[in-house]
């Protein structure tokens, strides 16, 4: 692969023009909703093989999320790309204003390996409805998606102006290298460092899409059966834990843990079987490497009496069940780092309300989640809580709303996604005044006379009756 070849090919295609059009920029929609149209067993079963993914979140978590954005995308293009009229003053009269949505140019898209189908095409929807050249690099943790991404790219889309580029981090490298007019990042802190200060030596935006130890406060006054089901459903049915926005440990009152623990046992239980390891609805661990992340977590000296369900591991097909642990000290290696598996702390407070003081002294989350009756606890939670996205009484559906960006705040990134937000995040907004020749204001030539100053302060305070007194030598 050279790096600098590619940015050079996709800089001269960009620059004929070619993918500022509307017709360019619609055809190249339509043709990544035909690859998922099109591939879906394929795709499909490349998740399968990278990650045992479950077929039913392959589709509904995958395909059907990027085949959305998608069509949102063609749906919504012209207004999108449509100059937004704006008001004037007094000051520039007579004018009209307008902000100009314009393409950045070249951008590179560094994906993830969790959700390697749809971290890899949503940023590219965006990119190319703003109408920019693209270069993809699909992450090698995944390489059946990423090989299955680049023969189905390669197939369908305008390979002067989309590119896939495969490998790991050689590839990685000799892609920062290269100046472009945006890099998405999606993946975790320590890489996305690195990606930053690469940017830096050109002074390319960035977006950073990364994870954090997202916490799920829950409160006593709920329907547990439900709320359990729903922190199931974020933590071990997206990923089996592997996904940025999963809950990484549950705060709630020393009183509410029996109720609680007992609802999650069930449910679990109802859900996985009696031993999860043989079920097919869970995905398995990425890797080796990522097995022995989360072994070491467990077998943490602090931690290893803290288990109250679960805790069972099949290192030779990567498994490992879900897994419940109580009162884990502050201190221990599992609430140090983002979990990023199926492992779930459970921490306990003497009052619910001192669940905002524990998170706020850390980190601030992807995302943070509550699930509780009292308005006047959710309005503190919202008030109080500085995360990337909040979601009150369920878990990661936040996600689902094109209408709702999607991004984090401080270490858990920077810039955001989805919808209108992907557009806006692969575009430039350009201010543009028009004036004619009519209308022109001596007063701001030289020289500067004091008739011109009285005139032109009672123009700026916007001062009328001084503004006559000033024309009419008052």
């Amino acid at each position: 692969m050279d790096a600098e070849a590619i940015v050079k090919e996709l800089r001269g295609t960009y620059g004929t023009g070619k993918t500022k059009s509307y017709e360019w920029r619609v055809s190249q929609l339509k043709a990544l909703f035909k690859i998922a149209e099109n591939h879906e067993k394929e795709i499909t079963d490349a998740l399968y093989s990278d990650l045992s993914k479950p077929e039913l979140e392959a589709f509904i978590h995958e395909i059907s999320m990027m085949k959305t954005a998608c069509k949102l995308a063609l749906k919504e293009l012209k207004r999108w790309m449509k100059p937004e009229k704006v008001k004037t003053s007094l000051t520039s009269f007579p004018s009209s204003a307008e902000i100009v949505p314009e393409p950045l140019g070249v951008v590179l898209v560094i994906s993830a390996w969790n959700y390697p189908f749809l971290l890899s095409l949503d940023p590219v929807i965006g990119a190319i409805a703003a109408g920019n050249a693209v270069v993809l690099k699909p992450s090698e943790i995944a390489p059946a998606t990423s090989s299955v991404l680049a023969k189905l790219l390669g197939q369908y889309m305008d390979v002067s102006a989309i590119r896939v580029v495969e490998g790991a981090v050689p590839e990685t490298t000799a892609l920062l290298e290269q100046k472009w007019d945006k890099i998405f990042y999606t993946g975790n802190g320590k890489v996305g460092r690195i990606v930053l200060a690469a940017a830096a030596k050109h002074l390319t935006p960035v977006v950073l899409e990364l994870g954090s130890k997202s916490p799920v406060v829950v409160d006593s006054n709920i329907d547990y059966k439900i709320a359990v089901r729903r922190i199931i459903a974020g933590k071990w049915g997206c990923n089996n834990g592997q996904a940025c926005i999963s809950p990484d440990y549950i705060i709630t009152t020393k009183e509410n843990v029996p109720k609680l623990l007992d609802a999650m046992k069930q449910e679990l239980e109802k859900f996985y079987g009696k031993d999860p390891l043989k079920s097919g609805d869970l995905s398995r661990i990425v890797n080796a490497n990522h097995f022995q992340r989360l072994s070491k977590l467990l077998d943490d000296n602090k931690v290893v009496d803290k288990v109250v369900h679960g805790g069972q591991r099949d290192e030779n097909n990567l498994k490992i069940s879900p897994t419940i642990l109580l009162d884990v000290p502050e201190d221990s290696l599992i609430m140090k780092e983002e979990i990023f598996g199926p492992l779930l702390p459970i921490i306990t407070v003497n009052k619910v309300e001192d669940s905002i003081q524990f998170i706020n002294a850390r980190e601030k989350p992807l995302a943070a989640y509550l699930f509780t009756s009292n308005k006047k606890l959710e309005e503190e939670f919202v008030m109080n809580i500085s995360a990337g996205g909040l979601l009150i009484n369920d878990t990661t559906l936040q996600v689902a709303l094109s209408t709702l960006p999607f991004g984090g705040v401080g270490e858990s990134g920077m810039g955001s996604c989805h919808g209108k937000f992907s557009f806006d995040s692969f575009s430039h907004k350009k201010a543009v005044l028009r004036r004619s020749f009519a209308g022109d204001v001596p007063a701001r030539y030289p020289p500067y006379t004091t008739g011109k100053a009285r005139f032109l302060k009672a123009l700026l305070n916007g001062d009328i009756l001084g503004l006559i007194r000033a024309l009419i030598g008052w």
